[in-house]
């Protein structure tokens, strides 16, 4: 499951009650995997967990590194485990969450008497701290606290970090509410924002539920509310009710009175009775996601039109046939769920083109990330091959190397170059072409999803249907025999057509054990290419690159002295740079020479000063020795043995 794109750092507000938890959560967004792994962020229902945890991933997207990212509730975890091990593919699910590089879990506290869940996170958290990747975890109470949890979870949870959010203050409500009217351009009279801020809900919802309720009855009633008609207007909220009983009640009675006079002689002048019903379900259907233009227009006719409640009537219909298309059509393909054609009810015709054209499999699978291109992709002579090859196929698609394997060890490079492919061909045909660009694990897991469903004619033809496929980490269909069945019969539909084929792996065609012979000699019938570990010149591009993008400017004599040290993959680089600029933050200095190799070559830096009692200790505790063990002098030896045979 993605994260939602809406739950972003920038519109998240920060107060006291949640400082600590938005600095833990950025940090991590800006080097997953190197502090506080695991993060644990809980808090009562309302406060922001979700939110927060949906910011990491998108910043971390944000930043243009490239990672897999995997936002999951507890339950959806637990539907997936459960459903794997029914099906026999428990080792499929492994696999595939040990792929992922950030992972981020909702609601842990569902995690009580699931012993078989347990255990699996227990395994998965050990292997995502001993690689490096990140997980994050929310609930509503600390690990602690959670009834029936293996004990050995509960230790590897806390030691990482465990922060807590709380309910906003009087501040943080404000600025809230504040950012929200802004987002909805809404105003209103100075010290309304102030009195309702000073109602103390129990969570953020509840505050903008209310908020909700002033501007609704503000735009329904047409006139601007003021400052002592917060508590009359939400006199039904246990807040306001408290807050009322707080004040005098004596001259408040009549003020109340006279009040709800004002207001219903104001709502009898300016809305009448069917404006208001139309009003109603305009704010109903735009809270469900729902375009009202068609009740907008209705809104600004001086006289009720003589089917005005037919339209309503009609326009609810049309919502649920629009929810019965986005059904069908999430069932044949997930990823057309959400589509802006199905929350438009006068896009009704567009939704059920839709929907024909993936029930006919004319629905192509993803395609290629936007984030990879073409002009962020380095080039030097250990990648020059395969960057030359991929533009020539790019001039002509299905013309020159296709298929076209391209095969290094991981972290080279070769999932940005598949994707660059990719969205050069799509902007070659100004958005004419249709790319499937997959990962080998999602290709399977489709296939598997289609047989179980007895769609795979339909999974045939969306694949037929592309213009182009890329297939990433190609070596995992190998001992496959339904998945290179199925891959070859696609490769012969698509190639026999002319198609553009590009496949990636981290061994060439002829060391992959397992793949079928009739697939092998088809990969090799194109162009084979590899793509090696950086060289130095491509080492110092990257580095040059990565830290630009940081707050610290390299200088030429810090380039040469990392260049010079040897890299395997792109992501070794950047693990460097954010240790780098890690180390510098903490310091407070900017990155220099000194500052790189006292943190990369802290002996080498250290050289020449007398070796102390301490750093001998030190050197001795890396073996475990006890301090019975430690020799701090060597005596003469000829004298020792004189005292002895005395």
């Amino acid at each position: 499951m993605q994260v939602d794109p809406r739950h972003r750092f920038d519109n998240f507000i920060v107060g006291s009650a949640n400082r600590l938890a938005v600095a833990a959560a950025r940090a991590v967004a800006e080097s997953p995997g190197a502090v506080y792994n695991p993060l644990f962020i809980y808090s009562s229902s309302g406060l922001g967990k979700t939110h927060l945890m949906g910011a990491i991933g998108n910043h971390a997207i944000g930043r243009g590194a490239n990672l897999d990212i995997e936002y999951v509730s507890l339950d959806d975890f637990v539907e997936q485990l459960s459903a794997a091990i029914a099906s026999g593919e428990g080792e499929r699910f492994k696999q595939r969450y040990q792929r992922v590089d950030v992972l981020l879990i909702d609601d842990m506290q569902f995690l009580t008497g699931r012993r078989e869940t347990q255990t699996e996170l227990l395994r998965l958290l050990n292997a995502m701290q001993g690689s490096g990747r990140q997980i994050v975890m929310s609930s509503d109470r600390p690990p602690a606290e959670i009834a029936d949890v293996d004990e050995r979870l509960i230790t590897r949870l806390a030691g990482g970090l465990i922060v807590d959010i709380g309910t906003p203050d009087f501040e943080t409500r404000i600025a809230i509410m504040r950012a929200k009217c802004e987002e909805r351009g809404v105003k209103f009279w100075p010290g309304v924002i102030e009195e309702l801020g000073r109602l103390e809900f129990r969570n953020v919802r509840e505050l903008q539920g209310a908020l909700n309720r002033l501007i609704a009855f503000q735009t329904l009633g047409g006139e601007q509310i003021k400052p002592e008609d917060v508590l009359t207007v939400l006199g039904d909220l246990p807040e306001a009710k408290s807050a009322s009983r707080d004040q005098t009640s004596a001259p408040k009675v009549n003020e109340f009175q006279s009040f709800l006079t004002d207001i219903a002689s104001a709502v009898a002048q300016h809305v009448e009775s069917w404006k208001a019903r139309v009003a109603e379900a305009i704010a109903y259907w735009t809270g469900e996601g729902y375009r009202t233009h068609q009740l907008e227009r209705l809104l600004q006719e001086s006289a009720p039109p003589a089917n005005w409640e037919a339209i309503l009537r009609g326009f609810g219909a049309t919502v649920e046939r629009l929810k019965a298309l986005e059904q069908q059509a999430t069932d044949v393909d997930a990823a057309l769920g959400g589509n802006e054609v199905f929350r438009d009810p006068e896009r009704l015709r567009d939704a059920e083109i839709l929907l024909d054209r993936a029930l006919a499999g004319a629905t192509p699978p993803p395609g290629p990330s936007s984030a990879f291109t073409r002009q962020g992709f380095e080039v030097s002579s250990s990648n020059q091959l395969a960057v030359r090859a991929a533009d020539d196929i790019v001039a002509e698609p299905g013309k020159r190397y296709s298929p076209l394997f391209i095969h290094g060890p991981s972290g080279v490079g070769k999932t940005h170059l598949m994707n660059a492919i990719g969205n050069e061909l799509v902007d070659g045909s100004g958005g004419a072409s249709a790319v499937a660009c997959v990962s080998a694990q999602v290709f399977m897991d489709e296939l598997i999803e289609a047989m179980q469903e007895g769609t795979v004619e339909r999974w045939r033809a969306r694949y037929r249907s592309a213009d182009a496929l890329l297939i990433d980490d190609v070596q995992f269909v190998a001992g496959k025999e339904r998945t290179q069945e199925e891959l070859f019969h696609v490769f012969n539909a698509l190639h026999s057509e002319g198609k553009q084929l590009v496949f990636c792996s981290d061994r060439p065609p002829r060391d992959l054990d397992g793949l079928e012979d009739r697939l092998r000699s088809r990969f090799e019938g194109g162009l084979v290419v590899e793509m090696q570990s950086p060289d130095r010149a491509l080492r110092e591009r990257l580095y040059a690159r990565y830290l630009a993008a940081t707050e610290h400017e390299p200088g030429a004599e810090l380039l040469s002295y990392l260049a010079e040290r040897p890299a395997a993959s792109v992501r070794e680089i950047i693990g460097t740079v954010n240790r780098l600029v890690a180390a510098a933050d903490v310091a407070g200095a900017p990155l220099t020479l000194a500052v790189a190799r006292g943190e990369l070559d802290p002996e080498t830096s250290s050289a020449g000063r007398p070796a102390t009692p301490l750093a001998v200790r030190a050197a001795a505790d890396t073996f475990f020795l006890d301090d019975e063990k430690i020799v701090w002098e060597w005596t003469d030896p000829s004298t020792r043995l004189m005292e002895e045979l005395k």
